[in-house]
């Protein structure tokens, strides 16, 4: 072994707390960036690769039957930039109804009669592709459950087909919900009823969706680009009759609707990362330099008996390094099992493509944390190299005598125990390691202030996401489960709403209510159901948190979600045709709520709007509030003894707010900060042991003159009492400044505008606690070392040099 090794091993034994301290920071760094990283590069890969080896279609466009014929629909193959298509396929909204009675959601089913062609390819999963009429293919993700040999009925069409499920497929990017053989559509459509769905790719894809064709058509067919996906639509739709277009659906609304799930992770990973990291840099420097500054004459032993200054550089930078090898190690394996809950949610995404961390995001993030350890490392410990040997065996590792004693002796005038006054002017002996570990405060002190306001955050919109604020609700009781799942409910065993309301508005302590029923709809051009919720009566108080505009206020107008405003492309003040509901039903948007359900494709509007064969009668729910003054749960009890002969319940409180994302996120946060304010404590700690070391020979002396045991914990713990009360006051903006920017990077990833009450989450009380805690963590800094100075026999201190 090397005598430069054996240095290092030395320095390394001999600083366990510094060495501990560098490698859970840097551990905290690399779990952080490593986890985040990992949800950048996996967010959108299974989509590009499902999408690459489907063809799939750049634009979809949905084409009115009554008001354009097949021939003109299939010219538009031929418009400037298109560099493949595949069309015109037939299209119909159908509600089917399964063997035992259940009637299923409004699909789209389109006629085609075979799963490839120029665009949008649709992948087999089970089975074989519809080879007859009487045959059906269902989507992956279709709402009824796909089981092969299962038949379905349509009772809503003439003569009422039958088909027979015969295979399983998936459209990248969603372009119907099944699959029948052209000659089927008949049955389906009726007499000119349905449409023309038509899938285009464009020639110039821009990343992430390259085509293969040629580069010669129009660059303003830009795939890559909302705008180039526009001029393709304007391009394709140019010969249409007014009106013949009822909705089109881009692959970049798909892209970002799968990459919805993990890019709500990566804002507030991506900050704990950057946290970590600068406090890494911190720790290593401040831990590197104290350890020069205290070794002063050791550094002059060292060059006394031949080091160069090169190689004391190397073994000071070495001794950082070691620990922070081993925090780096760490940090990779927890960054994978970390990894593990956030990644499963975007499993199985259009193909099941495996998502696991790739090595290269290892290599990188480990490369880089190290790298930068050993910059910051050998910065700190270039002091080291320069020093020169006659200097190093001639100075102490104290400060110097006159540092300090101007505010100590000030400090000593103010009206307080002379232990605290001992304490409280120590910082200013010391300013440079009294500034480190205010820094490590700071950031551990703004991980606290961003985990609270993450959380109440969430908090706030898992109650949105509830829209209930209701004291009681009278629901229908669950059906009952027969052979095939739910089975269908007996014809009359749902209550009138009429009837339930009587007895609510009978009941004593009734403030006021309001019915809630659901239907389901299709709108053109986007796969999949929509949700819409039918509302009778003001249910504007009911908990619905308003983004933009205002709640409906008549029939014919409703409120969406963010998601469904950039699913269709529409805006506040458009109007909307929603299919599916026995008849076409326009309404006009009037507000943007706060809703994550069903991907934000939910249509919230008055019931008196749409027909009322469409509502579901099973899924009616009342909402009511009472009194001031009334017992919810009495009120519950007694209206459910009431309403027992019409077969509903009564029951206190609205809907769950449970989240498996809010209680996943909030796992997650709460256990970097804890990994952060374990650094910030332990860097304190450093400090503070560094500290007493230096003065042991004056504790000595001061318990030679009386000190006792408790006085002397007073006295240390006092000289982090500044330190941590400002810590905490710089780190309380910080960690708002966090929240203020994160948040709504996450609601934006997750495809959502979020309110100013959902930011707004910080009161004046909570600041001052959360100000409090950078006093708290240096306190538990400081406790190890005050109980070990305690302990310090008198004659053992004064002895030390």
């Amino acid at each position: 072994m090397s005598a430069l090794s054996r240095v290092v091993r030395s320095g390394v034994a001999r600083r366990r707390v510094p060495g501990i301290v560098i490698g859970l920071a840097t551990m905290m760094a690399v779990a952080a960036s490593l986890l985040g990283a990992t949800l950048i590069a996996a967010s959108g890969a299974p989509f590009d690769d499902a999408f690459r080896r489907a063809h799939g279609a750049h634009l979809s466009v949905q084409f009115d039957a009554d008001r354009i014929d097949a021939g003109q629909v299939k010219a538009s193959a031929h418009a400037a930039g298109v560099a493949a298509a595949s069309g015109p396929f037939r299209t119909a909204t159908v509600a089917p109804r399964t063997e035992d009675g259940t009637q299923g959601w409004p699909m789209t089913v389109a006629g085609r009669a075979r799963p490839g062609g120029g665009a949008d390819r649709v992948t087999p999963v089970d089975g074989r592709w519809a080879e007859r009429p009487g045959e059906i293919v269902l989507s992956a993700d279709s709402p009824l459950l796909p089981v092969l040999g299962m038949r379905l009925t349509f009772p809503g069409l003439p003569a009422e087909p039958s088909v027979k499920v015969v295979g399983v497929a998936r459209s990248v990017t969603g372009t119907a919900d099944a699959w029948v053989v052209p000659a089927q559509m008949r049955a389906l459509t009726g007499d000119g009823a349905g449409g023309y769905q038509m899938h285009y790719r464009f020639a110039h894809a821009g990343a992430g969706a390259d085509t293969g064709a040629g580069t010669g058509a129009d660059a303003g067919t830009d795939a890559g680009t909302e705008a180039g996906i526009a001029a393709g639509l304007e391009a394709v739709t140019a010969g249409a009759p007014e009106g013949a277009v009822t909705g089109e659906q881009s692959w970049l609304t798909v892209r970002k609707a799968v990459e919805r799930d993990t890019a709500l992770y990566v804002p507030f990973l991506l900050a704990f990362g950057v946290l970590g990291l600068v406090m890494s840099v911190l720790v290593v420097g401040n831990v590197v330099a104290a350890a020069v500054g205290t070794a002063t004459r050791r550094i002059g032993i060292l060059k006394a008996v031949g080091f160069t200054p090169g190689q004391v550089v190397r073994a000071y930078a070495a001794q950082a390094l070691a620990p922070a090898a081993v925090g780096t190690l760490l940090g990779v394996v927890t960054g994978h099992l970390l990894a593990v809950p956030v990644l499963a949610e975007t499993a199985e995404v259009h193909g099941g493509t495996t998502l696991a961390v790739t090595p290269w995001i290892d290599a990188v993030v480990v490369a880089g944390a190290l790298g930068l350890v050993t910059a910051t490392a050998w910065a700190s410990a270039w002091r080291a190299g320069r020093l020169r040997t006659v200097d190093a065996l001639a100075v102490g590792a104290t400060a110097r005598p006159g540092r300090g004693r101007v505010l100590a002796r000030r400090i000593a005038r103010l009206p307080l125990p002379r232990p605290v006054g001992l304490g409280l002017a120590r910082p200013f002996a010391r300013p440079g390691r009294a500034l480190a570990m205010a820094a490590a405060i700071v950031f551990g002190t703004a991980a606290v202030t961003f985990t609270v306001g993450l959380g109440a955050s969430l908090t706030k919109v898992m109650e949105a996401k509830a829209h209930d604020v209701a004291d009681v609700t009278v629901e229908a009781p669950p059906p009952e489960l027969g052979p095939h799942g739910p089975a269908p409910r007996r014809e009359g065993a749902v209550a009138d709403p009429e009837e339930i309301a009587g007895v609510v508005d009978a009941r004593p302590g009734t403030a006021r209510h309001y019915f809630r029923t659901k239907a389901r709809a299709t709108v053109p051009g986007v796969g999949g159901v929509t949700e819409v919720v039918a509302f009778t009566g003001d249910a504007s108080w009911g908990g619905y948190t308003m983004v933009a505009g205002r709640w409906f206020g008549k029939p014919g107008e409703a409120v969406v979600p963010t998601g469904f405003l950039g699913a269709t492309g529409t805006r506040l003040g458009d109007t909307v045709t929603l299919g599916g509901l026995g008849d076409p039903v326009t309404v006009r948007l009037v507000g943007e709520v706060l809703d994550t359900r069903n991907d934000g494709m939910v249509v919230l509007t008055d019931a008196a709007g749409l027909p009322a064969a469409a509502l579901d009668p099973a899924e009616t729910a009342q909402h009511i509030k009472v009194t001031s003054g009334t017992d919810a749960a009495s009120y519950a009890a007694a209206l459910d003894e009431a309403l027992e002969p019409l077969g509903v319940t009564a029951r206190a409180g609205g809907d769950d707010r449970s989240s498996s994302m809010a209680l996943t996120l909030g796992a997650l946060s709460a256990t970097l900060t804890l990994m952060l304010v374990v650094v910030a404590g332990l860097g304190v700690l450093n400090g503070v042991v560094l500290d007493t070391r230096e003065r042991v020979r004056e504790l000595g002396i001061h318990k030679a003159l009386g000190m006792t045991p408790r006085q002397t914990v007073t006295t240390v713990v006092a000289s982090v009492l500044v330190t941590g009360l400002a810590g905490g006051t710089v780190g309380v903006p910080l960690g708002l400044a966090l929240h203020g920017a994160v948040v709504p990077a996450m609601g934006h990833g997750a495809g959502l505008r979020l309110p100013a009450s959902v930011l707004d989450v910080h009161t004046a009380p909570e600041l001052t606690a959360l100000a409090s805690a950078g006093l708290v963590i240096a306190v538990l800094g400081a406790l190890l070392p005050a109980g070990w100075a305690a302990r310090t026999r008198t004659a053992v201190a004064l002895r030390t040099e």
